[in-house]
C-alpha cells in the first residue's frame, strides 16, 4: 500500500498518532493474543524475567534491568523495538521525529505555519526508533539532552537566544522511540539529576530557554548491582522515578545454558563436518556452573555467559586446527583439547584474594576438572563406589566397571596423547588400555563403527577416572599422559628428594 507523503494525505488516510507506550502496549496485547514468541533469542527467562517485562510494558512503565554481567540485559532492551509498528510517520527532516499533527520543535512549527498540511512527511522504520548510550563518567548533559550550537547559530545567522540554535542531544533525537542507558551507576550524580524531568514530566529544557519541549519516549536502564558500591550509585530520586525494577539471572539449568551457547557460539566451520558429543557441551556449560559457586571466584562480579561461548569456540577451533593439519574431514573435540579453552576463561572470571594467590590459570584448570568429574558421573557409575562381582573362592572380588582399566595402569603401563595426533594413532594409543573400549561402548551406547566419537569418549573415561583420583595424569607441552596413581606419587616424591640434594 502506498504511504502518505504529506500531512494532508496522512489525515485523509485516517492515521491516528498514539503515544509510544500505548503503541507498545497495543502490539504486545496483539502478540499475546496471537501466541507469538515475544523474545525469540532470549533463553531461560520464560517463567521469570519475561512475565515481569510483560507486566511493565502493559503498565506503560519505564524500567531498569538489574543483573550481573552477561545476562542479556542489553539484548532485551534492544528487542523492545519489535513491539513498535513497522513504520512511523514523522515530519520530513526533523531532528526529533516530530509528530506531523502536533510538532514541537521550532523548525517544524514554523514549517507547518508556513505550508500547513502540505508539509512533507517520511516514514521511520522501527529499528531507527531506538537510541542507546553507555554511561561513562565523561557523559554530559549536552550529550544526553542538548546545548547551544555556536556553529549552527553562526551559519544560520541566529542569535544565541534563538531556539533554532539548539543542538539536540541523543534523548530528544530518540523522541517517539525507546532510549536505553547502559551501566546507569557509572553516570555522574549531577547528570542523573538531569533525567528527572524526562522520567516524570516527560519534557526537556536546554540551557536558559523558556521553552520546554515535551518528549514521547520510553526509558530503559541497565545496571549491575555490584556497580552500586564499586563504581558509582543510582541516586535515590532517580530510582524512585523508575517504575519497574526487573532482576535478571544466569541460566538455571544445563539445558538452557547449552541452548544459549549453541545460539551464540561460532561453531559451524566451512568445508568440514562438526561432531560435538553431548557430554562435551555439558562439560563446557558445567565449567560456568562450577565457577558460579567456587570459593576462589568473586561471586559478586558474576560469571558471564560469554565464558562458555568463548570456551566452546576455542574448543572447536583447536579440533579444527588438528583436522586441518592431519587432513581430516571431520572436526571432533577431544578431552586433550580442553586446556585450549583457558584463553576464553581467564579474562572472564574475577578472583577473590585467595584466587589471585592461586592464579587464574590454576583456578581455571581446577574448574575444568570439576566440570569433567560432574559430567562423567552422569554417564558412568561413580568410580568412588565399588561395583564388585562374585569371584571364585580364595580370590578377591573384581571391580566390574573399572577393574581392568585400573589394573592395566597398576601394572606399570601408561599412554601418551598429543592434541595433534591423527585419528587412527589416537585411537590405537587409547585402545592399548585393557577394558577401556568395552566400558565406553557399554555406557555411552557407541558402536565400533563410530570411529570419530569412540576415541574421544574413551579419553573422556580416562579423564573421568583421573578426576576421581583413580589414575594419574600429566600435561606437558600439550602432551597428556595417563598412568598409575600410586606409582606417580612415589616417582614425584623421589624426584623431589633428588632435587633437594
Amino acid at each position: 500500500m502506498e504511504r502518505a507523503r504529506t500531512i494532508a494525505e496522512l489525515r485523509r488516510s485516517g492515521y491516528r498518532v498514539i503515544p509510544v507506550k500505548e503503541e507498545i502496549r497495543n502490539n504486545l496485547i496483539r502478540k499475546l493474543n496471537e501466541k507469538e514468541e515475544l523474545f525469540p533469542t532470549i533463553i531461560g527467562y520464560e517463567k521469570t524475567v519475561t512475565p515481569a517485562i510483560i507486566n511493565a510494558l502493559l503498565a506503560k512503565h519505564d524500567m531498569i534491568l538489574l543483573g550481573l554481567r552477561g545476562q542479556a540485559k542489553t539484548r532485551i532492551a534492544r528487542s523492545l523495538v519489535n513491539f513498535f509498528d513497522e513504520y512511523l510517520p514523522v515530519v520530513k527532516g526533523c531532528e526529533i521525529n516530530d509528530n506531523p499533527y502536533k510538532p514541537v520543535c521550532k523548525r517544524c512549527v514554523d514549517l507547518v505555519k508556513e505550508h500547513g498540511d502540505d508539509v512533507e512527511i517520511e516514514w521511520l522504520h522501527r529499528d531507527l526508533r531506538y537510541g542507546e548510550k553507555l554511561a561513562t563518567p565523561d557523559v554530559t548533559i549536552a550529550d544526553l539532552i542538548g546545548d547551544i550550537d555556536p556553529i549552527k547559530a553562526a551559519s544560520q545567522r541566529l542569535h544565541y537566544s534563538h531556539e533554532g540554535a539548539i543542538h539536540f542531544g541523543i534523548i530528544p533525537r530518540t523522541n517517539r522511540g525507546i532510549f536505553a542507558i547502559n551501566e546507569l551507576p557509572d553516570l555522574q550524580p549531577r547528570i542523573q539529576v538531569g533525567l528527572f524531568n524526562i522520567m516524570e514530566e516527560k519534557d526537556i529544557q536546554i540551557r536558559g530557554f523558556n521553552v520546554r519541549i515535551p518528549l514521547d519516549v520510553m526509558i530503559v536502564f541497565t545496571a549491575n548491582p555490584e556497580d552500586y558500591t564499586n563504581r558509582g550509585n543510582i541516586i535515590t530520586p532517580l530510582k524512585d522515578r523508575i517504575d519497574s525494577q526487573i532482576l535478571t539471572h544466569y541460566p538455571r539449568t544445563l539445558e538452557d545454558a547449552i541452548r544459549i551457547t549453541e545460539q551464540e557460539a561460532v561453531i559451524h566451520r566451512d568445508g568440514r563436518g562438526i561432531l560435538i558429543p553431548r557430554y562435551f557441551r555439558e562439560i563446557v556449560e558445567q565449567i560456568a556452573f562450577e565457577a558460579r559457586k567456587n570459593e576462589f571466584v568473586d561471586q559478586k562480579s558474576g560469571v558471564s555467559a560469554r565464558l562458555t561461548i568463548s570456551a566452546m569456540e576455542n574448543l572447536v577451533s583447536n579440533a579444527e586446527r588438528r583436522a586441518i593439519l592431519v587432513n581430516d574431514p571431520c572436526v571432533v573435540p577431544r578431552i586433550c583439547d580442553l586446556p585450549h579453552v583457558l584463553p576464553g576463561m581467564t579474562g572472564k572470571i574475577e578472583l577473590v584474594f585467595e584466587g589471585e594467590q592461586e592464579g587464574a590459570v590454576k583456578v581455571s584448570k581446577a574448574l575444568i576438572g570439576k566440570a569433567v568429574r560432574e559430567v562423567f558421573r552422569k554417564y558412568f557409575p561413580d568410580p568412588l563406589k565399588k561395583h564388585p562381582r562374585p569371584s571364585p573362592e580364595g580370590r578377591s572380588p573384581e571391580d566390574v566397571e573399572y577393574g581392568k582399566i585400573i589394573q592395566w595402569f597398576e601394572a606399570g603401563n601408561k599412554i601418551e596423547i598429543a592434541d595433534d595426533m591423527p585419528l587412527e594413532a589416537y585411537y590405537r594409543e587409547l585402545d592399548r588400555v585393557k577394558g577401556l573400549r568395552e566400558s565406553t561402548k557399554k555406557h555411552l551406547k557407541l558402536s565400533e563403527d563410530n570411529r570419530y566419537e569412540l576415541p574421544s569418549a574413551m579419553e573422556f573415561v580416562l579423564d573421568g577416572l583421573h578426576q576421581n583420583s583413580k589414575i594419574a595424569k600429566d600435561e606437558v607441552d600439550h602432551v597428556t599422559s595417563y598412568k598409575d596413581l600410586v606409582g606417580s606419587i612415589f616417582f614425584s616424591r623421589e624426584k623431589g628428594t633428588e632435587e633437594e640434594y
